[in-house]
């Protein structure tokens, strides 16, 4: 017995462990629960790749192919940090919501089938696919086309009335609060454990001033309040380049177990904070911008904290990117980036990092 397995048993005996390796007791668990038919033969049971947050299988059987997701009480990627096991109830129901949009039903995946006793949901396999990750190489020209897509999906999103829900989606408070740790406040810990040298040489000198600046930092803590607050506005929670899927049927959108009712300008923040993260024209991040609607609702302000805030702590804290950017591309970043939180009255969304006067002293 591995050591995942005896530590999800141990609190969850009557649940079922979902495991490549037991290929015959998850057919016959899927069929118990009628996601597939009696006769259906298993061809492939595969890991699609390795989950960040999930344990994730590919089945493929003889009428269908189908992903398998449970969440278990830690980050998979990082089984040392613990994680609301609950997580995969929200991502249920969000596809379980977004289903009944006619706009936004195209760019999830279906769900098959959910079994909330062991925290295990079925979607449709969306084939081939990648994300869109590649847009942070400054090789990679991004599929504009694609990103009007995004934001259109997040116009739509934003404008779901929560009155229309079949029932009150989950306050999502102790995955907020785990996401409110990463985001607002284990870049600014002096001494966190984490070595930035190991990611960029001179990236943890960069980082220093930040870590030590006060009002920043109290800016920040501003922020996290909002962030763990409730609102009115059913967001994704992680709308970044990792969460956006480009299939042979389009574009698609997934991992929504951050998902909760909050404030659309943190979706909004953390897409514009990931696009200058990839250095796509300002001009045209404006532009794509322009298809979401409901801007008469946006705290700009709040909209230009929320990038600054993504972007510091993709910079310098623990989930760092596959960024093509040197250390001077960060450091302009990061300077933008502290405007945006410290003053975010005064910086422009679309404003250029070169150049800004810089509140951090060196």
């Amino acid at each position: 017995m591995t050591d995942k397995r005896k530590r999800f048993q141990e609190l969850y005996p009557n649940s079922f462990f979902l495991t490549v390796e037991e290929p015959e007791a998850l057919l016959t668990f899927m069929k118990a629960n009628a996601w597939i038919d009696e006769q259906e033969q298993l061809l492939v049971l595969e890991k699609p790749g390795e989950g960040n947050m999930n344990y994730v299988l590919r089945v493929k059987t003889d009428q269908q192919s189908l992903i398998v997701k449970q969440s278990r009480p830690w980050v998979e990627k990082y089984p040392q940090i613990d994680a609301p096991i609950e997580r995969i109830i929200v991502e249920a129901q969000f596809y379980d919501v977004l289903s009944e949009v006619q706009s936004l039903r195209p760019f999830i995946p279906a769900l098959k089938g959910f079994k909330a006793e062991s925290f295990i949901m079925v979607v449709e396999d969306l084939g081939q696919a990648s994300d869109f990750t590649a847009i942070y190489s400054k090789t990679n020209l991004p599929d504009i086309s694609a990103l009007h897509e995004l934001t259109g999906f997040l116009s739509d999103l934003h404008q779901v009335s929560p009155e229309e829900f079949q029932e009150p989606f989950p306050a999502n408070q102790s995955l907020k609060t785990l996401n409110a740790e990463h985001i607002f406040n284990y870049p600014y810990m002096p001494d966190n454990g984490f070595d930035l040298d190991t990611v960029q040489p001179g990236l943890g000198e960069l980082a220093r001033n930040y870590k030590n600046h006060e009002s920043l930092k109290r800016a920040v803590e501003e922020l996290s309040a909002v962030y763990l607050g409730q609102g009115t506005v059913l967001i994704h929670g992680d709308y970044y380049p990792g969460s956006w899927l480009q299939t042979m049927n389009g574009t698609r959108i997934i991992d929504p177990e951050f998902a909760y009712l909050g404030r659309a300008e943190f979706d909004l923040g953390v897409m514009v904070a990931h696009l200058k993260m990839a250095r796509v024209d300002l001009t045209l991040i404006q532009q794509i911008l322009s298809a979401y609607l409901p801007k008469d609702r946006l705290d700009r302000q709040l909209l230009a904290g929320f990038c600054g805030a993504e972007i510091i702590r993709r910079l310098i804290g623990l989930a760092q990117l596959p960024l093509d950017l040197s250390l001077s591309e960060k450091a302009e970043l990061l300077v933008w980036a502290a405007e945006a939180v410290l003053n975010p009255g005064s910086v422009h969304l679309f404003q250029p990092a070169i150049g800004l006067k810089s509140s951090i002293p060196e």
